[in-house]
């Protein structure tokens, strides 16, 4: 029953594979998009099964529900910081697909994402007991992590349009 996530994920991401490989053509479309979806289901294993990465190994969480922070602020240390690695390519994807997506609305996506990852860990917990906390520091992290990924692809975004207006000045 701990392992139901883990086999809905490797479903949909498995079909996600065939139907990307079936339909999209050109070889570098196919490449990006296969690098977003394994991003995606590494992503969604780390989240929610009961797999975690604790910077060194993979284990296996013991059967629980989990904690729950609403309160206790902690916005330093390596956990926070990975959380923040670990969404900085969403908050790039998002910006990249949807260019003229403004920064603010980037910035409360990150937040909405990250408050939905949180409540679904929990709901998880409570029905698959795959043991994941729900923490304010994290949904702070994810926003922190998307709006980043958001700004770098906003600035390459921004330098590659003026030198296509540079070079054309010429």
């Amino acid at each position: 029953m701990r392992w139901e996530p883990f086999r809905i994920i490797l479903i949909v991401a498995t079909l996600s594979c065939l139907v990307i490989l079936a339909h999209v053509r050109q070889p570098q479309a196919r490449t990006r998009q296969l690098l977003g979806l394994g991003y995606l289901f590494g992503l969604s294993v780390i989240l929610f099964t009961p797999l975690s990465f604790d910077g060194t190994a993979i284990y296996v969480m013991p059967a629980g529900v989990g904690q729950v922070n609403l309160s206790r602020l902690y916005l330093h240390g390596l956990g926070f910081i990975e959380n923040i690695i670990l969404t900085i390519p969403l908050g790039w994807g998002i910006k990249r697909h949807f260019h003229h997506y403004p920064l603010l609305g980037l910035g409360l996506t990150g937040l909405l994402v990250g408050a939905s990852i949180e409540s679904l860990q929990y709901f998880m917990s409570q029905h698959w007991l795959i043991n994941r906390s729900s923490d304010i520091n994290d949904v702070i992290a994810n926003s922190t992590g998307i709006l980043i990924g958001g700004l770098v692809a906003a600035t390459f975004q921004f330098v590659a349009q003026h030198r296509k207006t540079s070079v054309t000045d010429y």
